[in-house]
């Protein structure tokens, strides 16, 4: 058997990197969406699921058919999965100004 040396940095390093696809379940995309956009979990459909390392980017439709991009990351780690609130725009709108520059 390998020394623990070995072995143990490897095993930390992968239970550590996580990706997307495992550490961010649809329950998690619904639930950080619905917070996001301050809408009831029924009011939207998520499509376009595309996992990206550690981010998953998607595309929102609200019953009223107003359209997001959403993104939100995730990763595993030995504390179990991390998934990040949900980051969405309205597609067409123009990008949010930082209020902090103004």
């Amino acid at each position: 058997m390998p020394s623990p040396r070995l072995w143990v940095p490897a095993l930390a390093a992968l239970l550590t990197a996580g990706c997307a696809s495992i550490a961010v379940t649809d329950e998690a995309i619904v639930d950080r969406t619905a917070f996001a956009l301050n809408l009831d979990k029924s009011a939207f459909t998520v499509s376009n699921r595309v996992n990206d390392g550690t981010t998953t980017r998607y595309a929102v439709r609200t019953r009223t058919g107003q359209e997001f991009n959403c993104f939100v990351g995730g990763s595993i780690s030995v504390l179990g999965r991390s998934v990040s609130e949900a980051v969405c725009s309205r597609k067409g709108a123009p990008p949010a100004g930082n209020p902090l520059l103004r």
